[in-house]
């Protein structure tokens, strides 16, 4: 019983070894969806500001209308 824990232990420890070149495709596709997640944070803020910006003038003109 003891036996089978020790080996058990050793199995969950062991990891696949990736090949360089598919490592290097991994990291890279990682990086440009990190790079495209920043874009799109960017550019949200700039949409809700100009949302707003048109309600605002929306609510002026009825109010002055």
């Amino acid at each position: 019983m003891r036996q089978d824990w020790a080996t058990l232990g050793v199995m969950a420890w062991t990891t696949p070894r990736l090949d360089p070149e598919r490592s290097r495709r991994r990291l890279q596709l990682l990086a440009e969806l990190a790079g495209a997640r920043a874009v799109r944070q960017r550019e949200r803020p700039q949409r809700v500001r100009s949302e707003r910006l048109r309600q605002l003038i929306a609510t002026r003109r009825r109010v002055a209308g």
